[in-house]
Order: C-alpha cells, then structure tokens, then sequence
C-alpha cells in the first residue's frame, strides 16, 4: 500500500458562543445508562434520540435500539459497523475485508436499515445529535465511526426527519460520546494482531475532577488485507472536555479527527493497480445544555470538515494505462441546533426547536499524465443552506396511553420548503406490556453531487419522500431477566432519484422517478439466564418490490455468552439470506457466519482477548466481486489502570 501524509484540514469557523437555552440532545449530562444488552432493557430507560431531550423509552412511539459501552468493549472491534448488523434488527453494512471500508470505486461501509441505505443519503449518522456527513456526497463516511468514539449507541429504527432533517429518511444512528461516570482517573491500553498482519491499538484517558471531566482518546490500527494491493492504514483521535457550570448548566468542547490510507484492489474479474485514497474526516462541536426539571435544553454548534485524495487506479487486463488525473475535494458543514422543552400541564412535555445546516465544498481534477498535465478541471464548488423549525409534543392521556405530534418545516436554499410531520400513540398495558403505533414522513434533498457534478447532474432535482407505518410490542417478564419485541412495517416512497435516459435529449439524466414499497418484521429477544449465562436474539424479514442492494431479505443472529470470575466468552451465529450484490442480471447470496470472543484476566489489570470470525470459513460476498476472507483470527491485551 502507498504511505501518504494526511492533509491539513481546513481552520475551523469561529465557534458560535451565548445561544439561547440548548440546542442538539447531548445526552453527556443527563442520561444515566441502564441496560448491558441490545433491547433487554428494564423499563424506564432514558434515551435521547427518539427526542431531543433525555426521554423514557416507553413514552416514545417509534423504536430505539441501544448498544451500550459494555457491549461495544466486548465485541473487540476497533470499528463501530460490526456490532451494529451484528445485533441490530433490519440493519445491515456492506465489507469488502478485514478492515477499513473505504471510499469512491468499490467502497463498502454502505449503512442500510430497512431497505434505505446510506450511501445513497438516506440514512443518517449522528455524533451527539449532529448529523455526520460528506458535504458534497451526502453519505456517511463509514471508516470515521470508531469504537473509541462510543459510551453508547442509539438506533432509531425508523424516519427521523422530523428531529434531524434531511438525510434522516430511514432511520439514524446516534453515536453518544465517551464520557467518566464516577470521580476519579481511568485509563485503558488495548493492542492486538491478527491474521493478513492486522494491528489494532487504541488509548484512551477519561478524568472526572469535581465539576471537570475530560477524555482523550487515539488509535491506530492497520492491516495487509486478505488480497494485494488491499492495505488500510488508519489513525484516530478523540478529544472532549465537559464542565459543570451548576446545578442546572453544563457545557461541553471536542474534536474528532480520523485520517486513512486505502487501497483498493478492484473485483476479481478485472483487477485494479494503483487505487490509492487518503482521507482525513475531521468534526468538532460545542454545546451549552440546562436542565430546571420543569423545563429542559441546549444551544449547540458543530463543523464537520473532510480532505479527500482519489486515485481511481486502472484495469491493465482492459488494456487501460495510469489515470491521467486525481480527484480532489474539500466539504464542509457548519451547524447550529438550539431546543428547549417543557413541562406545561402534567404529563405532557412540549419541544420547540431551530436548525441552521450549511453544507457543501469544492471538487475538482488534478491531471498527472496525458495531454493535460498540469492543468486542473473543477467539477463543483458550491454551498446550501437549509433552515428548520419544528415543534414536537407529547401528553398522557388516561394513565396507560402517551399521545405523540410534531411537525418541521424545513426551507432548502434551492429546492423549496418540506413538511414533515410524524404523530404516534403508545400504551402501557397489563403484565409490562408496551405497544406502539406510529406514521411518520422522511424525506431527502438531492445532494449537491446528484445536481451538478458529473453528466448525469440535474440542477431541477426535488425531494425524495417517503411514509413509515408501524405497530411495535415489546413485553418484559421474569423481573426484567426476559424481554422481547416484534415490529411490524410499511415503507411508502416516491420521488427517489435514479439515473435514467434523458427524455428530452440524448445522454442520461437524474430524474424524480423512484419508487420504494418496503414491508418487513423485526424480532429481537434476550434472557438473563442467571449470573453468568445469558443468550439473545433478533431476526429481521424485509419484503422488496423492487430489488435493493445490501438488503438483505432474512438476517437473523443468534448468541450466547458466559462469564464467570475472570472468564468471558460469547458466541454467536450470523445468518443472511436473499442479499442482492447486484440486480440486472439479479445477484443473490446467503451464507453463515460463526463468530467467537473470549478474554481473560490472570490479574486485575491485564485482559488477554481473542476474536475469531467466520470460522465456518464460509465463501460469500458482500460487494459484487470482493471476496470475503475466510477464517481470521485476532488477539491482544487490554490493561486498564
């Protein structure tokens, strides 16, 4: 693999100081963590996704599903992506190895959740409630959601474009940063190798001090790759400091910086030499959040920055020679999110909320070779605006029954204003029974990519749209020791952008003429068997009309662990069945995956860990013409002080 030296992101803007009362739920405060298993949880739990505000999980009408800091610790990934399909029903990301998903020509990391997927913006990712996305693309950068990022995650499964805008269609990830939860100085060393000359290593520091508390955290991890020209290269870095002001202020300062070296080797069938990339993905954010019980919110700003260096490499067996250029490009987003909710009436709470998103950047070709070495063509270099204000509303009514409502209205720069309203009930029935009922609206504005870059480009782009209807049970029996939950959906949308043969003229073109009918259901369940064994499940059946990549018709894992004293070991089993590789001609696979994790600990500060993946040495793809490797192998130490 080529070595490169990352590039100098772009200086920050100046960051917004003295907002109204708060802004994007920073869950880092308020939010106490009262579950170790996905969708195990005892009643009563607080999350803060479904709302910007910390909210119990029963009051909320759609679904979240949390991972907590335990369960990303005991997955022994450097990488968030894995656990994620692993253990979250209806989700599911695309690989293309044994690390590092990368960007541009054959890049995996593709997030999809229910049929929408991510890279295709559709899909969003959050850092603290901030959206996390490539400016000029509109899709997450997969390889910048690291493990020493998380103290947990929330999936809501799900539109969420009411709370979080555009790019929040289908759903959105909530990466809740680490935080020290008791007074005092931890710190952790973790270090492991593997197969194809894998390394993975990570530090991280947290200091609670009085109203103080900070983290610092980095990692940098590699690896050859399971076929040549395959190498990953990647260092991170995560810093945050937090300050309690009182009683009811608290603020709160960090940065996150992810640089990566990719290569890729191009499908089996036409091999690739010479596809280099190297990314650097930078954000930081600050927030101002209170909390008077009776009335609760926060004011938060937050830049996202990214540098990207392409080289598209050549296929010598097509009889192509070196790419005379280089793609480069430069995005960037600014945000500003100010909420405060309140209690008016009893059981009721009302949230009335603004957004500010500027996002955009530069594209544009460098040529090396050929007849115009030396000169540069620009592809795009233009920003958006979107403004949004929106209103969301809950309130009991009788004992068992939570009424939900709320409304944005969202001002593109260019293509116009949406409405997105969503609306719900939930119920508190007899022997720890939650159902819920809920329709929401998601929707996305076409990206800046899909209007002017590249001959497809169509300026004349509107929003795709789409309706979520569901109905949810989830019960709790045995004291909270078993739980389980069934959803039931429908996926209406229209308007989805697709490239299709100009009708005015020769070429193709970007056209409003999409479609989606997705229906599907989701069963998680999870059972504390006694201290040291428990077991945990979830399926997901997703029925397409039209077929979708990386969506898989049948996902079902299946796992166990056990500890006891200084013992730990988990197992578990990944079916996928009716993946879609590729569609015209139609491109199918199922397979079975068997994965394996223990540690132990001879002394208290000393794990030894080791982490096995699809030991059943199974053949399958992910990508359309990337192999997946067979049978790996990882260990390590962890020290914690």
């Amino acid at each position: 693999m080529n070595r490169f030296h990352s590039h100098r992101p772009d200086r920050f803007q100046a960051l917004l100081i003295g907002l109204l009362l708060s802004g994007q739920a920073y869950a880092d405060s308020h939010t106490p963590i009262h579950t170790d298993t996905i969708d195990s949880r005892p009643l009563g739990e607080v999350v803060v996704t479904g709302s910007r505000q910390p909210t119990d999980v029963r009051h909320l009408s759609q679904t979240v599903t949390v991972i907590s800091r335990s369960q990303i610790e005991e997955s022994m990934q450097p990488s968030l992506l894995p656990l994620l399909t692993e253990q979250v029903p209806g989700l599911f990301t695309t690989s293309r190895g044994i690390m590092g998903y990368g960007v541009s020509n054959g890049a995996a990391g593709g997030i999809s959740l229910r049929g929408l997927n991510g890279s295709s913006a559709r899909m969003m990712v959050l850092i603290d409630g901030h959206p996390q996305y490539a400016g000029i693309f509109g899709h997450p950068i997969s390889d910048s959601y690291q493990s020493l990022l998380a103290d947990r995650v929330e999936v809501l499964r799900g539109p969420a474009s009411m709370l979080y805008g555009s790019n929040a269609m289908g759903g959105v990830v909530n990466i809740v940063t680490r935080r020290m939860h008791s007074e005092g100085v931890r710190t952790t060393l973790r270090a492991g190798y593997g197969s194809y000359n894998t390394l993975e290593t990570e530090f991280t520091n947290m200091v609670r001090h009085g109203r103080l508390s900070t983290v610092i955290s980095g990692s940098y991890n590699r690896t050859d790759g399971h076929r040549s020209d395959m190498g990953f290269e990647q260092y991170g870095g995560y810093a945050k400091a937090s300050y309690t002001l009182n009683n009811h202020w608290d603020i709160f300062a960090d940065v996150n910086i992810t640089h990566f070296n990719a290569s890729y080797p191009g499908p089996v069938t036409a091999p690739l030499v010479d596809g280099d990339q190297r990314i650097t993905r930078g954000v930081t954010s600050a927030s101002l959040s209170n909390d008077y019980g009776v009335t609760s919110g926060a004011a938060s700003f937050f830049y996202n920055w990214g540098n990207h260096w392409i080289n598209d490499g050549y296929t010598p067996s097509a009889g192509q020679t070196s790419q005379d250029g280089r793609f480069n490009s430069r995005d960037n987003m600014t945000g500003v999110s100010v909420y405060q909710s309140a209690s008016l009436l009893t059981g009721s709470r009302i949230t009335l909320g603004f957004d500010w998103f500027r996002y955009g950047g530069k594209a544009w070709t460098d040529y090396v070779a050929g007849e115009k070495i030396g000169t540069r063509a620009e592809l795009v270099d233009k920003h958006e605006d979107e403004f949004a204000a929106y209103i969301d509303a809950r309130q009991r009514i009788a004992r068992f029954i939570m009424a939900n409502a709320g409304v944005r209205v969202d001002r593109h720069s260019r293509v116009g204003t949406e409405w997105v309203p969503r609306a719900g009930l939930s119920f508190s029935l007899h022997r720890a029974i939650e159902l819920k009922l809920s329709a929401s609206k998601g929707f996305r504005y076409p990206t800046l990519r899909e209007m002017y870059m590249f001959p497809p480009q169509n300026p004349d782009l509107q929003p795709e749209s789409m309706w979520n209807y569901e109905i949810a049970l989830t019960q709790s029996l045995l004291g909270g020791r078993l739980t389980y939950g069934v959803n039931i959906f429908h996926i209406d949308g229209k308007n989805l952008i697709q490239t299709l043969p100009n009708p005015s003229g020769s070429g193709m073109l970007n056209q409003n003429t999409g479609k989606i009918d997705n229906s599907g259901i989701e069963f998680q369940g999870a059972w504390r068997i006694s201290r040291s064994w428990s077991v945990d499940a979830n399926y997901s059946f997703l029925h397409m009309e039209r077929p979708i990549i990386a969506a898989p018709e049948h996902k079902l894992h299946a796992g166990t662990t056990f500890t006891r004293r200084r013992w730990s070991v988990s197992t578990g089993i990944q079916y996928i069945a009716g993946l879609y590789t590729a569609v015209d001609p139609d491109t199918r696979e199922s397979f079975v995956l068997w994965n394996l994790r223990s540690s132990y600990r001879p002394v208290p500060p000393i794990e030894i860990w080791a982490r096995g993946e699809n030991l059943l040495a199974q053949r399958y793809e992910i990508n359309a013409g990337y192999p997946m490797p067979r049978a790996t192998v990882t260990a390590g130490i962890n020290l914690r002080f």
